[in-house]
């Protein structure tokens, strides 16, 4: 006889999609989406600290201010357009209260200090991220006027500016 039986390919399938469930369970799509939102908001975080910067240069030392900061970065020409907010999943919020942009998805928040500078911060979501902190600190990718960087640090709570060099960066 040539070809297989009924039974033999029917084996073959459930071979398969067992070894298609034991893939989609390794690989985990829904940390991997996560990581992906957290490199955007890396990237937005760094770019919108650099508006900052670029601000802060052009209007002799003179930071955006907290209430107003993502309209006073576009409407001094900073940036072009404020970077869309990247939805959390349930459960994971802002870092901060006050001073979130944009309205919908708030994703990037700002602090200011008369002595330290700037920063602005974004909370991480992926668990790879998470895991870079002790508990009950958690990972936040942020931008420091001072250091003049974007990184990941660790922190019990909404991050705030702090004197150059005095960060640690876990990135």
């Amino acid at each position: 006889m040539n070809g297989f039986t009924l039974i033999e390919v029917l084996i073959v399938l459930a071979i398969l999609g067992v070894l298609a469930v034991i893939v989609l369970v390794a690989v985990d799509p829904s940390e991997r989406q996560a990581q992906a939102r957290d490199t955007g908001r890396l990237n937005s975080v760094t770019q919108i600290g650099h508006a900052i910067q670029s601000y802060y240069s052009g209007r002799q030392g003179i930071y955006p201010q907290t209430g107003t900061w993502a309209q006073d970065l576009l409407s001094g020409g900073d940036l072009s357009t404020f970077p869309s907010g990247l939805s959390y999943t349930a459960g994971t919020t802002v870092a901060c209260e006050t001073f979130e942009q944009p309205g919908v998805d708030p994703t990037y928040c700002y602090n200011l200090d008369a002595d330290y500078g700037a920063i602005v911060f974004a909370k991480a979501e992926s668990e790879a991220q998470q895991e870079k902190c002790i508990t009950p600190e958690e990972t936040y990718f942020v931008f420091s006027t001072a250091d003049s960087r974007a990184g990941t640090i660790c922190s019990d709570g909404d991050p705030t500016p702090w004197a150059s060099g005095s960060q640690t960066y876990v990135d």
